[in-house]
């Protein structure tokens, strides 16, 4: 997957992902403070395989971090929960045509804190 750099993003901020020419997944990284969150956005055609994954880059809190894939016109609804994941690895089959979210966000301790957790966020599309 090629890198991506992303300047960190504000709290509930929405960035669209872009692959470079000749690639099917990036690398994004960014920072989420406390309750934010950061939605990234990229279209895809239903049947394609959308493979996500995120690791802690940096934190003062405990280093957990967690995102959710939303299909195209969700309201919240999540049709990937990475709280209700144990091996933290996105592997879904798109349901149909459209711009799909993966929010990144904190829960708990860090999120109750006000803790701050920069990541890396993996994602491709095959």
């Amino acid at each position: 997957a090629a890198a991506v750099a992303a300047l960190p993003v504000a709290a509930q901020a929405t960035s669209d992902v872009k692959f470079d020419r000749g690639t099917s997944g990036a690398t994004l990284n960014g920072t989420i403070i406390g309750n934010e969150y950061v939605d990234y956005k990229l279209g895809a055609k239903g049947g394609q395989l959308m493979i996500a994954s995120i690791e802690v880059d940096g934190t003062n809190g405990d280093g957990t971090i967690y995102f959710n894939i939303l299909p195209p016109g969700s309201s919240g609804e999540a049709i990937w929960n990475g709280s209700m994941e144990t091996d933290g690895i996105a592997e879904v089959t798109l349901p149909k045509n459209g711009t799909y979210t993966i929010r990144t966000y904190l829960m708990g301790n860090d999120a109750d804190a006000g803790k701050t957790v920069s990541y890396k966020l993996h994602v491709a599309i095959q």
